[in-house]
């Protein structure tokens, strides 16, 4: 082979994948996008594909079907989320409820849409667990030292209770339904928090 040939080929090999990944981020911020207008079973492949400015079958090649498509769309904007979240801020329950409402803010809207079709739709049922299972590990984290010592019974009704106290449908209570100011909103959540992280009597 002709020395030059290698890093040619090398080139074209960067620049095809490159080209791959934009193409796969296109499509996947296309369904993002969708996801905000509209419900899960009106959302068709044309219209990604109208989107995203590729065809059909260029997103069954990349993701195999419309299922295969929203996980990786869901599990595409949790990375998006998770960063986000960012460092888990152990112990200090204003920190805490700052990074968590100020992260509901961002995404809590897109969140309650998913978790309003997560009964009809087994991909959206998928992506929420998968959720719900990082926000327990999050809050496992985040609360250590309000568990530690605790054993049995007592540490599951303890993590139940911070996982409760900073679920999403508590900041939609808070801020949607009592329309709370984002000040009221979290003090509020730290009234809840803040005697689960005192001395266990």
């Amino acid at each position: 082979m002709n020395k030059g040939q290698a890093p040619k080929r090398q080139y074209r090999m960067r620049a095809r994948a490159r080209s791959t990944e934009e193409t796969r981020e296109a499509i996947l911020d296309a369904v993002e996008d969708a996801f905000e207008e509209l419900p899960y079973g009106e959302i068709t492949l044309s219209a990604i594909a109208k989107r995203s400015g590729v065809s059909v079958q260029t997103i069954l090649r990349h993701f195999e079907s419309k299922e295969g498509l929203f996980v990786a769309s869901m599990l595409h904007v949790g990375s998006k989320m998770a960063q986000d979240r960012g460092m888990v801020p152990v112990g200090d329950v204003k920190e805490i409820v700052d990074d968590l409402v100020d992260h509901y803010e961002n995404y809590g809207n897109r969140l309650l849409r998913m978790l309003a079709q997560e009964d009809r739709e087994p991909a959206l049922r998928q992506i929420a667990d998968i959720g719900r299972h990082f926000h327990a590990e999050w809050c496992k984290q985040a609360f250590a030292p309000g568990l530690e010592g605790l054993r049995g019974a007592k540490l599951e009704r303890r993590l139940a209770q911070v996982v409760a106290c900073t679920d999403i449908y508590v900041w939609k209570l808070l801020r949607r339904d009592r329309d709370l100011s984002l000040k009221e909103t979290k003090l509020a959540m730290r009234e809840l928090l803040e005697p689960l992280m005192e001395p266990r009597r």
